[in-house]
């Protein structure tokens, strides 16, 4: 049978775009429909413009540091109003720029909405009907607010990059990395930030002590970090969009200018159609997908955090390539999801790849190689900042389990760690390249003796 493509796309994030653009270099006839904005929601509202708010949240403390070194000066004040919309001119060119990767591949983009009608056919918005021989799902995911009276009022990560104007405070309610790092971007651009999280220490999942480290220095900069707490009650002052009265699990009510839920995102996978074709949904709405991004219809593929499996813009960018390779290129590729580098743009910002002590400790025998200090920079200007290196090793193998970073720029670091790790290098071969000094990143290949063993 003839179909209108060879491959419909919908989705235009990262991944998408990505599948989209390889697959229509093989020669494939490539269509792509996106309901939102290209770029989806990393370049959009996700990691482009998170970042952006990092670097203009850091000038505070640079500033500070700067003093210490004899420079002086007035340090002037943020204007939001006029970052905005530098902000937003910046995302609108990214998507232009995006729209235009697709324009000169070849591939028809639709600014519509997508629903699967059988396993070849997709409806759009528009009323047009388009065949497809493959239809790939790459839609993403979307923040949620729980489930409580008047959870409306609040705002979640979508919103930050659409304020009229910077809180005076706000109220942000989770513990993962958009809830701590949109408390150190706030509390940077000075608004008074408080932080509930109902766990035992923010950042779930990661190295118990580098996240220790990180909500420490988070408390030292200045942010109200609430562990063991949550909204029982909330409920506007005046306005919807005003001053929100809260009360918390501990009894104790105040109110802020604003609250923000970073409590945890869910799949785009609804009122696309997918399981009345017999595309299987798991629990949290995901779609099910095989090693090699394959549904339980053999023409349908998803990647990306709409199957909820690792939620990295990268790791759903390899997923579209991978996918491309299975499909276009007779090449089965199943996308590799073993020792994924990641960075928490915290501040200071946590960078991490492999194994966690904690996990490591259940697997097998292992030695710890550990040091915390206060850096140079930080020291000489005499500010609390701290920084941590790690490094997890099997003391059977000697491979090098798990890298954890605390400090500035422990995003870039990570990156290069990640390589070594995932290249299986031992302890021995770490200790054998000779240091960069003064770095922080020379303790890395200058411990030498074990903190603790397990």
């Amino acid at each position: 049978m003839a179909y209108d493509v060879d491959l419909f796309v919908i989705g235009g994030g990262s991944g998408g775009v990505r599948a989209a653009r390889t697959s229509a270099q093989t020669g494939a006839k490539v269509a792509l429909a996106e309901s939102s904005r290209l770029g989806g929601t990393c370049v959009i509202r996700g990691c482009v413009p998170k970042k952006l708010m990092v670097f203009a949240s850091e000038f505070t403390e640079q500033v500070a540091i700067a003093r210490e070194y004899g420079w002086t000066g007035q340090t002037g004040t943020f204007e939001w109003s006029d970052f905005r919309t530098k902000l937003h001119a910046e995302l609108d060119r990214l998507e232009s720029v995006y729209g235009k990767i697709l324009s000169s591949n070849d591939v028809k983009t639709y600014a519509a909405h997508a629903h699967i009608e059988d396993p070849h056919t997709v409806k759009l918005s528009t009323g047009e009907t388009i065949t497809a021989g493959h239809i790939l799902v790459a839609t993403g995911g979307h923040p949620v607010r729980p489930d409580m009276p008047n959870a409306d009022c609040a705002m979640v990560s979508d919103d930050i990059f659409n304020m009229d104007a910077l809180p005076g405070s706000i109220l942000i309610v989770g513990g993962g990395y958009i809830a701590s790092e949109f408390a150190c971007i706030l509390n940077g651009l000075g608004v008074d930030v408080t932080q509930f999280y109902r766990g035992d220490q923010i950042l779930r999942g990661f190295d118990d002590e580098a996240r220790g480290i990180v909500a420490d220095m988070m408390i030292e900069q200045g942010i109200t970090l609430e562990l063991g707490v949550n909204i029982a009650e909330m409920a506007p002052v005046e306005a919807p969009d005003g001053p929100i009265r809260i009360k918390d699990t501990n009894g104790k009510e105040r109110t802020f200018d604003k609250v923000m839920f970073a409590t945890g995102r869910a799949p785009n996978s609804h009122h696309l159609g997918l399981q009345d074709v017999g595309v299987k949904l798991n629990d949290r709405g995901a779609v099910e997908v095989d090693a090699h991004s394959q549904t339980a219809v053999p023409s349908i593929y998803a990647i990306g955090d709409v199957t909820d499996r690792i939620q990295l813009t990268p790791v759903a960018i390899r997923e579209g390539m991978a996918f491309t390779e299975t499909v276009f290129k007779n090449n089965p590729t199943a996308p590799d999801h073993d020792l994924v580098p990641s960075a928490v743009f915290t501040q200071p910002e946590l960078g991490t790849v492999g194994l966690s002590e904690e996990m490591a400790r259940r697997v097998e025998a292992i030695e710890v190689y550990a040091t915390s200090f206060r850096p140079m920079r930080s020291a000489f200007a005499e500010r609390p900042n701290k920084v941590l290196m790690k490094l997890v090793v099997s003391q059977e193998t000697r491979k090098v389990l798990g890298c954890h970073i605390v400090a500035d720029g422990a995003g870039e670091l990570i990156q290069m760690a990640g390589i070594a790790v995932k290249a299986g290098l031992t302890k021995e071969q770490f200790d054998q390249t000779v240091a960069v000094h003064p770095t922080i990143s020379e303790e890395l290949v200058t411990m030498h003796a074990p903190v603790r063993t397990a």
